[in-house]
């Protein structure tokens, strides 16, 4: 029930961008601001760049806001259209290099100890630390859900290197876990950590 009001109020929203009525317009940018500026922000490390990049992309969404049939979820077709806003950027920018090395992890963090003291920012900030290869790989497959082969097509390479890009970024955020978990333990024993 709660599903189908939320998509009534978005067909609400969307029929009055169609109409290029200016407060369903401000209506439908408050709604998914935070979020999409956030999605933004993983792809793209300057705040102020990443803000221009969701403004663009909502832009582009009132433009084509025709081309939704309301078939789907409006946020998921939405979503798509700021990937690929962000992917765009990334591309002209030339901030999207490849990585390739980087050193194997030796062990498995204890993530049940690091899950207690943990936040979710801080791993956010583990992955924006990534390398931008790493890092939008692993944005695109971990978290937005795209398949090696719709990375492979997005980014215009082949899927055996979105698969070493994943595989890298894992074994980078490992070595930050480690890190994480080393420092907490420095911590818990009443020392400072050695960096």
């Amino acid at each position: 029930m709660e599903f189908e009001i939320y998509r009534a109020k978005d067909m609400e929203l969307i029929e009055g961008c169609r109409r290029n009525d200016r407060q369903a317009q401000k209506r439908l940018y408050d709604r998914y601001a935070s979020k999409f500026y956030a999605l933004c922000c993983r792809y793209i490390k300057d705040k102020m760049e990443a803000e221009d990049v969701w403004i663009t992309a909502f832009t582009k969404t009132l433009n084509k806001i025709d081309q939704y049939t309301g078939e789907g979820n409006f946020e998921g077709w939405m979503r798509k259209i700021v990937v690929n806003e962000s992917l765009s950027y990334l591309r002209k920018h030339k901030n999207m290099y490849l990585e390739t090395d980087i050193e194997a992890a030796d062990y498995e963090p204890d993530y049940q100890n690091l899950e207690a003291h943990l936040e979710a920012e801080d791993l956010m900030k583990m992955i924006e630390a990534l390398p931008a290869g790493y890092r939008i790989v692993f944005n695109l497959y971990a978290i937005d859900g795209y398949s090696h082969k719709e990375i492979a097509e997005q980014l215009n390479i082949s899927e055996n290197t979105s698969k070493s890009q994943l595989s890298r970024a894992r074994v980078a955020l490992q070595k930050s876990l480690q890190n994480a978990e080393q420092d907490l333990l420095y911590k818990q024993k009443g020392y400072e950590p050695n960096r």
